[in-house]
């Protein structure tokens, strides 16, 4: 008998554990809902800046690798027109393909006849074109990989100073528990901001290798365009 007693001892205080780490346990969304107002406007801020991260690198990967995709017998065809006196078929090329490599070559092509100089001036203005639209709203994702993390702290800043307020006003009499719930809340946002930021962060580097990849290929590209043009007839 007092054997059983002593095992129905130790499942009630088990039970009871098991109901006080359930009641201790909060999920996210709770953690944020039960921040005060400030604190959920800067969450919801946090929020938005992910969503416009999110699509400017998905938006821009897409583009950055149309791009990059190349035809790699496509110079050799350009040689061969080029070659044989026929720059309207390598223009018409070119226009096919709608790449920035191709774009380049085209105008390359459309400054035959001129210098040298004159063409080479020409590809490079043209390609400064290219990596300006490559790298449309590219930008915004390096600003928010420093803004988030920013806005963020700023959120813990507000509910630290407003929970020590709250302190102050109770002359220090505030309740430990309310004022723990308080501190924790806040630092939602900082945890928010960097969540954010990083994401923002690794999307902008990934972006810029993608980037730096097709203007090596531009770069590739124009500089056999002009060996092809210094070839001897």
């Amino acid at each position: 008998m007092n054997l059983m007693m002593l095992l129905l001892s130790s499942l009630q205080n088990e039970v009871t554990v098991d109901q006080e780490s359930a009641e201790q346990t909060l999920s996210l969304m709770e953690l944020v809902l039960s921040g005060d107002l400030g604190g959920q406007i800067i969450i919801g801020l946090l929020f938005v800046l992910l969503l416009v991260a999110l699509y400017i690198y998905f938006e821009r990967l897409s583009a950055i690798k149309a791009a990059g995709k190349t035809d790699p017998n496509f110079m050799s065809q350009i040689r061969t027109f080029i070659l044989s006196g026929k720059p309207d078929e390598a223009k018409g090329l070119c226009r096919q393909h709608k790449t920035p490599v191709a774009r380049l070559t085209e105008k390359g092509i459309s400054r035959i006849g001129h210098p040298l100089e004159d063409i080479n001036s020409a590809i490079e203005n043209a390609g400064r074109l290219e990596v300006y639209a490559l790298e449309k709203n590219v930008s915004i994702l390096a600003t928010i990989s420093g803004a988030a993390p920013m806005i963020g702290f700023l959120g813990t800043v507000i509910g630290m100073v407003l929970a020590f307020h709250e302190l102050a006003n109770s002359s220090g009499q505030a309740e430990m528990g309310a004022l723990a719930e308080g501190i924790y809340t806040a630092m939602t946002t900082t945890v928010a901001g960097l969540i954010v930021g990083i994401v923002a962060y690794m999307a902008y580097n990934h972006l810029v290798v993608k980037t730096d990849k097709v203007v090596h290929q531009m770069e590739a590209t124009a500089v056999d365009f002009i060996d092809l043009l210094n070839e001897p007839a």
